[in-house]
């Protein structure tokens, strides 16, 4: 079967000249130990913008809680489908506290549109770093506010950025609620109910709907600096992704 998906991929790579560059970057992450935030995601299936699913030796996964109301139930341990009968170990952990998984474990860490739904931002890259080896790679994916229901939002600062982590802001924090309750774009979001998503808001901390930050690419490489990572590339994809690859860099 995999021999099929990687000839489904290459036929991707040929038929899509804007999956090429991240077609070749995620080959070479072929037969490597991978920990995904907040997955699976279909942008890493055979089909999607960054198939490394059809590449990696294993991938294991982190989810904040037993229960999301994107995955439905979970279990932690050995439990983690990430693509067709593939299997990783399932973590049940905040993206900001990898506490259970030893330093240098994974060759890379994949995380698709989950960065934007944690307080945190740097407190999450830096445990991100922590658990990659040594030059290892980070695949980041973010919404491209332009092209979401968060296009009335501004672009968050640096500064502010900055400022959650020196203050260590906890998951709980509903500091940005009022301002996506004000600005969220319903035009673009029409599925969501008002009344059941600002309920949602208000348990952020059980359900993780809120977006908390909004990224530009700029702001995007100057966080991903402070977490000792070099970005490598950067791309936008359709509909509304703002893919980034980046390098573990090693601090002696």
């Amino acid at each position: 079967m995999q021999i099929v998906n990687k000839i489904i991929t290459n036929l991707s790579y040929l038929n899509s000249p804007s999956k090429r560059k991240l077609i070749q970057i995620a080959r070479q992450l072929n037969n490597q130990y991978g920990l995904e935030i907040g997955g699976p995601s279909s942008i890493f299936q055979v089909k999607g913008i960054f198939p490394v699913y059809v590449y990696a030796k294993k991938v294991d996964g982190v989810n904040f809680s037993n229960e999301t109301i994107w995955e439905g139930k979970l279990d932690a341990g050995n439990t983690y489908n990430y693509f067709e009968h593939f299997y990783g170990y399932q973590y049940i952990a905040e993206a900001t506290d990898l506490n259970m998984i030893e330093s240098n474990k994974y060759d890379f860490v994949l995380s698709s549109h989950s960065l934007e739904h944690t307080a945190n931002p740097i407190k999450a890259l830096k445990e991100w770093n922590r658990v990659l080896k040594k030059n290892g790679k980070l695949v980041l994916v973010l919404p491209d506010k332009e092209n979401t229901f968060d296009n009335n939002r501004p672009y968050t600062s640096f500064e502010h950025l900055l400022n959650d982590f020196n203050n260590n802001i906890k998951e709980d924090d509903l500091t940005h609620i009022e301002e996506i309750l004000q600005l969220h774009d319903y035009s673009r979001d029409n599925t969501v109910d008002k009344l059941k998503f600002a309920e949602q808001l208000k348990e952020n901390l059980v359900h993780r709907s809120a977006h908390h930050h909004v990224f530009s690419f700029k702001l995007i490489e100057n966080i991903l600096e402070l977490a000792s990572f070099k970005v490598l590339y950067q791309q936008k994809n359709n509909p509304f992704h703002l893919v980034t690859i980046a390098q573990k860099i090693n601090v002696s």
